[in-house]
């Protein structure tokens, strides 16, 4: 009989694939292999042409539900004769052309089996099988096997391996595969490095009565450690705060099970959908005012009306939690300013300052990741990425022309660093690394990218950056083309913004003119200005600047980003009421000290609306001085949406704040506006309200002095979901409008939007036309 060959290509490893493949192949009476390569799942058959054609076309459409399939083919090849269907060991070598399998929560099967007493994986924190556990933090190297991950030290016990051998088990070929009989080891320390226990049952109870006790618990999870509390003791809580150095910042909570969850929060079924999903992120939810679990809300999430949640993604976090069945507080555990913890060692020497207690495992994670974090805006449900991290990276699948015989790299931004790799036509998107304001997370950062170069083998023949020289990824890019002799493109930031949002709808040809409204905190424009509240015209491969917030003074740098009260004196410069509300902000001295300085020929400027929100929630909040970046944009948020939960989205007056002489954006009419609400007494909750919706007219009124009926919005300011719930009701009638779906609109997108802008530069001769 004739023989064919058969190539699958895509989020094929890791998924059960290979099992999938024995089990149709079986089933249809056909001899031959299966195998893993670094290229993909290759198979051949023995069969009739119609058998092979039934065979072929079944495989693809019947799938494991874990894989993507991005390419397939079947050739018939010479003639060969076997004797049965095997799985046979997997090749290394050849191009590496494979997307990589992200980390998957336990799936129903496992988490049936974990509590069943006659089960031999009975109370097992790390019970996994084909559907479920780690992936992309495991792997050394490709293609996917056991012997290539952080697995390999653990030998399967006889009864595992007959698991993996059998193809009837759900375990058959499961490479992480493990049982109390060869286990995984967990081992509870204090935080001067003495071992508590090693035993499983006495660690699970003991921490139990720790977090009773107050105590804060550092535990190793998938991607990395989690600093834990108990999330209704109020002062374990801000003593977590105190030692992490995070005055503000919302914790993370992980709750048992959605059933006590949905009696502290508003639980809609797209969230509880994303709750129970394979990726399992956090997600933000609205609020009870008194949650009957009794969290400590005001020490958790000071001054906000929502909570970020999750559940139990991993089996120990399941089993810790049946003994506690509580919430918890499960925040990223690392020192203020460093990345997340994930080596034993480096955890038991800088975690200690912060946990009294550190719970650890032996299985080494080859690649750290936070938790993703995402929200639904609360009217119209709209997804929004705040972190794309465990469970999403590195795994991204635009809609854009493939670009097979290109290796490129791009580095991003700074302050919401990822970096994108496009190689063999695949695009791989890294999870978020942070803010490159420090050497570890700078060192992070670096490790992360030759990491998954050296994954694919592959050195990128190109690489691109964002424009500001000042940026560590800039530099890194620089650094690393010099050692290879390679080319560097760099791109505008916003620009690489809008290209993001082009690249993930498909937009790049697109046959009509777009507008991108990218509103952000800041990115070096072309003039040599801050530019940050920004609408450009796509068309016909070239951008366009086509408006934008009116300049105001930035003389201060860096500092306004911290002290919202500097944006406000900024923004509101020259404004006769202004003072009344500003100067009690001041001491006296500083007063003074600032009334000089604005007093001088400004030499830099910002058209930032992450500046201008600033500035808003400085007169409405009284937030003044920031911990964290946001912070003041997210109170207005909520100040905002406290308004509109009772009155709805329906609302008529706006500030005008166009100025019809050029089409800007006027910042000090916005202002203005503000103070005179003030003046005459306005709720501050209408008031907020009122401002959001002031920006969304905004956006219509240039639109349509544009001419334009596609609108795509990106930047970090539309994390903001009330913006989001307003633009749909007030503009959705008129115009067909872009949100990312698959990566955050912050400054995480920029590295997927700089190879859109490299792609868009390709089109043209000279490049994209900026024009300031």
């Amino acid at each position: 009989m004739p023989t064919y060959h058969i190539h699958i290509e895509g989020q094929v490893q890791g998924v059960g694939f290979r099992p999938y493949v024995y089990r149709m192949a079986t089933e249809a009476g056909l001899s031959g292999w299966v195998s893993n390569t670094n290229d993909g799942v290759h198979i051949e058959i023995e069969a009739s042409p119609e058998e092979a054609d039934i065979f072929y076309h079944s495989l693809v459409a019947k799938a494991p539900i874990m894989s993507l399939i991005l390419r397939h083919s079947i050739q018939e090849v010479e003639e060969k004769e076997f004797q049965s269907f095997q799985i046979v060991d997997s090749r290394e070598g050849g191009e590496a052309r494979l997307l990589m399998t992200p980390d998957f929560a336990m799936c129903d099967d496992c988490r049936r089996e974990l509590p069943q007493e006659n089960n031999r994986r009975y109370g097992y924190p790390f019970i996994t099988c084909t559907n479920c556990g780690p992936r992309f933090s495991i792997i050394r190297r490709l293609p996917y096997d056991r012997e290539r991950t952080t697995m390999a030290p653990f030998v399967m016990c006889p009864d595992c391996r007959s698991e993996y051998d059998n193809p009837l088990d759900r375990r058959y070929y499961s490479q992480t595969n493990s049982c109390p009989a060869c286990s995984i080891q967990l081992a509870l320390y204090t935080k001067d490095k003495t071992l508590v226990s090693s035993d499983t049952g006495f660690i699970l109870q003991r921490i139990s009565r720790l977090w009773e006790e107050g105590k804060i618990i550092a535990v190793k999870g998938i991607g990395g450690f989690l600093l834990t509390c108990d999330a209704a003791n109020a002062a374990a809580v801000e003593e977590l705060r105190r030692r992490k150095n995070r005055p503000a910042k919302p914790f993370a909570l992980m709750y048992p099970d959605t059933e006590t969850l949905r009696q502290d929060a508003r639980l809609a079924p797209e969230a509880e959908k994303l709750l129970h999903s394979p990726a399992a992120p956090i997600v933000l939810l609205p609020v009870e005012e008194a949650p009957p679990s009794g969290i400590a809300l005001e020490p958790i999430a000071p001054g906000l009306g929502q909570i970020g949640v999750m559940l139990p993604y991993a089996p120990l976090y399941e089993l810790l939690l049946r003994y506690f069945p509580r919430p918890i507080v499960a925040t990223s555990g690392n020192v203020s300013g460093a990345p997340i913890c994930y080596e034993n060692e480096e955890a038991l020497n800088s975690l200690s300052a912060i946990a009294d207690y550190l719970l650890l495992n032996n299985r080494d994670i080859a690649t750290p990741q936070d938790d993703s974090v995402i929200r639904l805006s609360p009217h119209y449900g709209v997804p929004v990425f705040l972190r794309r991290s465990r469970g999403y990276a590195p795994t991204l699948l635009p809609p854009v022309p493939s670009a097979e015989k290109e290796a490129v790299l791009a580095t991003g931004a700074e302050l919401k660093s990822t970096f994108t790799l496009l190689h063999a036509g695949n695009y791989y998107a890294s999870q978020y690394l942070g803010a490159l304001g420090t050497l570890e997370t700078q060192e992070r950062f670096r490790e992360t990218v030759h990491h998954l170069l050296s994954l694919f083998e592959v050195q990128p023949g190109i690489i691109v950056a964002d424009k500001h020289p000042g940026y560590f990824s800039t530099q890194l890019a620089h650094e690393m083309a010099k050692k290879w002799n390679i080319p560097v493109f760099s791109y505008q930031h916003h620009i690489a913004h809008f290209a993001a949002l082009l690249g993930e709808h498909g937009l790049l040809q697109a046959g009509a003119p777009i507008l991108g409204i990218v509103w952000d905190g800041l990115g070096l424009g072309d003039d040599g200005q801050i530019w940050g509240g920004e609408f450009f015209i796509y068309d016909n491969y070239a951008f366009r600047r086509f408006s934008q917030f009116e300049y105001f003074n930035y003389s201060l740098g860096d500092k306004i980003a911290r002290e919202p009260r500097l944006s406000a004196l900024m923004a509101a410069q020259g404004l006769e009421k202004a003072e009344k509300w500003l100067r009690p902000k001041f001491s006296k001295t500083e007063w003074k000290v600032y009334q000089q300085l604005m007093e001088r020929e400004p030499t830099i400027h910002t058209s930032s609306a992450g500046r201008l929100f600033d500035a808003a929630a400085s007169l409405l909040t009284g937030r003044d001085i920031c911990t964290f970046e946001g912070e003041a944009a997210m109170l207005l948020e909520q100040l905002a949406q406290r308004y509109c939960r009772k009155n709805g989205l329906d609302m008529e007056n706006h500030y005008p704040c166009i100025n019809e002489e050029n089409g800007q954006v006027s910042s000090s009419s916005l202002m203005n506006g503000i103070l005179e609400s003030l003046a005459r007494g306005e709720e501050r909750e209408a008031i907020a309200a009122r401002f959001h919706f002031s920006l969304v007219k905004a956006a219509e009124a240039v639109a349509c002095r544009a001419g334009v009926q596609k609108l795509a919005f990106s930047g970090g300011v539309f994390q903001n979901s009330l913006l989001i719930d307003l633009a749909h009701h007030h503009l959705g009638a008129q115009y067909e409008m872009f949100f990312h779906r698959h990566l955050s609109p912050n400054d995480e997108s920029v590295s997927f939007g700089q190879l859109m802008c490299y792609f868009i530069q390709k089109e043209q001769a000279k490049g994209p036309q900026y024009s300031p």
